[in-house]
């Protein structure tokens, strides 16, 4: 979990254009930490690239189908998160180990003429929106994730100290939501459906949801349980 600090992010600085690094197995959400292991050579030529820059990466998942032009240009889901390499180790045999750390979701506007290994965008970056009209819903809402999360608590005895402060007050709905969704093993398609949703209403109540069918299916390897800390993400 990370600090507010390291969340802080300069919309000014920002010009729009990021590069895209797809995967067929992995839905990043902003203010979480994630594991990954970088081997293709056009992702090393990316992470490359971002070192000698802003350090900036946007995570995209692979549209159904992407099997059969992996390694061309095969369609994205527009909603992607923009993430900031925190800390990178390069590996003897020249593949690298990164952590990347979501800092805000983007929506894909347009690729780029490629000219370079990999995909580049225009992106917009879109910030959590929170209905006035629905304001004294959301306390409702963040009790019930904290509820949903006890219940499946006990499944997670090595995460207990992560998610006490997760549980904390200060934390807002957006933040919490984020990374219950990042936590939460369900499928990818009902991931990308909470990342594509920047009503933090909606989106806390989709997730209450989830964790409300969650309790019903504790097996470790069951869908709808949590996981943490992640694993290494292969590209």
């Amino acid at each position: 979990m990370s600090s507010f600090d390291e969340l802080s992010f300069s919309f000014e600085a920002f010009g729009g254009k990021a590069r895209l690094f797809p995967l067929p197995n992995l839905v990043l959400f902003p203010y979480v930490m994630q594991p990954l292991h970088i081997f293709e050579p056009r992702y090393r030529n990316l992470l490359e690239d971002a070192l000698a820059g802003d350090r900036l990466i946007a995570m995209a998942i692979l549209a159904p189908g992407w099997e059969r032009n992996y390694e061309g240009r095969p369609p994205l889901h527009t909603m992607a998160c923009l993430g900031r390499i925190t800390a990178c180790y390069r590996l003897p045999d020249g593949t690298y180990n990164v952590l990347l750390l979501g800092l805000r979701r983007v929506k894909i506007v347009r690729e780029l003429t490629p000219l370079r290994p990999f995909r580049e965008a225009q992106v917009e970056l879109r910030e959590d929106m929170y209905p006035a009209q629905r304001a004294s819903q959301r306390q409702q809402l963040q009790q019930a994730l904290r509820q949903g999360l006890l219940r499946i608590l006990p499944t997670l005895p090595e995460a207990s100290e992560q998610l006490d402060q997760l549980l904390d007050d200060d934390v807002p709905l957006g933040m919490l939501s984020d990374l219950i969704s990042y936590m939460l093993d369900i499928g990818l398609a009902e991931k990308q459906v909470l990342l594509d949703e920047t009503n933090v209403n909606r989106r806390a109540e989709l997730l209450v949801r989830h964790l409300s069918a969650a309790a019903t299916d504790l097996q470790p390897a069951g869908s709808g349980s949590l996981y943490f800390p992640p694993d290494f993400s292969a590209n």
